[in-house]
């Protein structure tokens, strides 16, 4: 596991003042598997990066900081994309610079035999479109399979998760927006 990424994750919940209890309550994540990511000690799934990144209060894209750029441009060109590897999937954010952004598009590759996880909800939208391979998705525990070309927009609120559950990696873009505030 990076150590940055359990580091980022422990220096944001001490900003903002939260307990490893309350990020759990949060998230659906065990205290003890918050902990070790904290501690570098354990792998992060890209579905538990979300949930902390919600509980948090920021973009997924705030736990890969070496993928935004610097300046101000707001177009990512294929060559400046970085891509990052994690331990079941790899991550490429693939928005410009804009502040506050509405929505973030990332570029996903899930490995092979990703274990289904457990459905969970949340505020805002997402839209997945796949690339390349076979997406499981289970939305309000019905499970459908999405192949290249498909692709599917959810309300967050309801139930759903994502897996491969193929011997071939998956590629999809995922776009995911907050529900707006008052």
């Amino acid at each position: 596991m990076d150590p940055d990424l359990g580091n980022l994750i422990k220096r944001l919940r001490k900003e903002k003042k939260m307990t490893l209890k309350e990020v759990s309550e949060k998230t659906g994540l065990s205290i003890s598997f918050l902990s070790q990511v904290e501690r570098s000690l354990c792998s992060s799934t890209l579905l538990s990066l979300r949930k902390i990144s919600e509980a948090l209060g920021v973009s997924p894209s705030y736990f890969f900081p070496d993928t935004i750029r610097a300046d101000k441009d707001m177009i990512r060109r294929a060559a400046d994309r970085r891509v990052e590897q994690k331990t079941s999937f790899t991550y490429s954010d693939l928005s410009g610079n804009v502040p506050n952004p509405l929505f973030v598009p990332i570029l996903v590759t899930l490995l092979p035999g990703d274990k289904k996880g457990t459905p969970f909800s949340h505020e805002g939208q997402e839209f997945i479109y796949v690339i390349e391979g076979t997406l499981t998705i289970i939305f309000d525990d019905i499970e459908y399979d999405l192949s290249p070309g498909d692709s599917i927009h959810i309300d967050s609120s309801r139930p759903h998760n994502w897996f491969n559950k193929t011997d071939k990696p998956v590629q999809f873009i995922f776009v995911s927006a907050a529900a707006p505030r008052d």
